[in-house]
């Protein structure tokens, strides 16, 4: 099973690109972030035509999550617990069920600009809640992925210039110590089990000639639990996506399971 994770960077703008690449690309599964559209106003016939159903958890203009799947999808729900009055819409669940049930958790977790301030205080309460969460599914002891934008860039062989991004949100130590939490939970980050050093990216700035110039970073991920994780047979990054037609600024990164 092929399962993809794709911030979109608004379905008005990439309609025409998101399509594309599902038709070529063919994931069995699509993770969207920044759908930047109301649930009522999504174009999910046109989705649903191609083959996918579709569940978004979506916000007027910007955020928004979605999942689109050719399988059959079981107990979706929306919102990360831990704060009712949380209304950003970033986290989408299902549990999709082949030789075996794995639930699928899709994020976009917050940017955290300007730093130090209240956008970056909710980056870290989001995470903790993240946390929390992914603990509470360890326990379940069913397999899990947590797979998104997370506005993370993990070490510095993660961007092009590390030292651009010392004091950005996606950097700093106490970002990095929260991802680093995660991980110390048990979980895989997939990627780098097969993948190491620098150079690979999933996300190029519109800005300054970045995608020609090679200037990006990587903070798409997938996370996957101890169970999942035996299940991985490949991750990697379709970085070619960046140079089509009105591309978002970020390409769709691949897990394969054998489920």
């Amino acid at each position: 099973m092929k399962i993809a994770t794709f911030n979109i960077n608004g379905i008005k703008a990439r309609m025409g690109a998101l399509t594309d690449w599902l038709t070529q690309s063919a994931p069995d599964i699509a993770l969207l972030q920044e759908i930047k559209s109301v649930d009522e106003a999504f174009p999910r016939a046109h989705f649903e035509d191609l083959g996918y159903s579709v569940h978004t958890h979506g916000q007027k203009g910007f955020n928004g999550v979605a999942i689109m799947s050719k399988l059959p999808l079981e107990d979706i729900t929306m919102g990360l617990p831990g704060d009712a009055e949380d209304e950003q819409a970033r986290w989408i669940e299902a549990t999709v069920v082949g030789k075996q049930a794995v639930r699928l958790c899709g994020l976009y977790l917050p940017n955290g600009n300007p730093c130090p301030g209240p956008k970056y205080d909710y980056k870290l309460a989001w995470m903790e809640r993240l946390e929390a969460r992914a603990a509470a599914l360890l326990a379940e002891e069913t397999p899990f992925l947590m797979a998104g934008d997370y506005n993370i860039i993990p070490q510095d062989e993660d961007a092009a210039r590390p030292d651009a991004w010392r004091e950005d949100a996606l950097a700093r130590p106490e970002s990095r110590a929260a991802f680093r939490r995660l991980l110390n939970l048990g979980l895989t980050e997939a990627f780098r089990t097969r993948k190491n050093g620098p150079g690979h990216y999933s996300f190029w700035d519109y800005q300054a000639g970045a995608w020609n110039r090679n200037d990006g970073i990587r903070i798409d991920h997938f996370l996957l639990s101890p169970d999942c994780a035996d299940l991985l047979r490949d991750c990697w990054i379709e970085a070619e996506v960046r140079g089509r037609e009105k591309p978002s600024d970020h390409v769709p990164v691949w897990v394969d399971l054998d489920i």
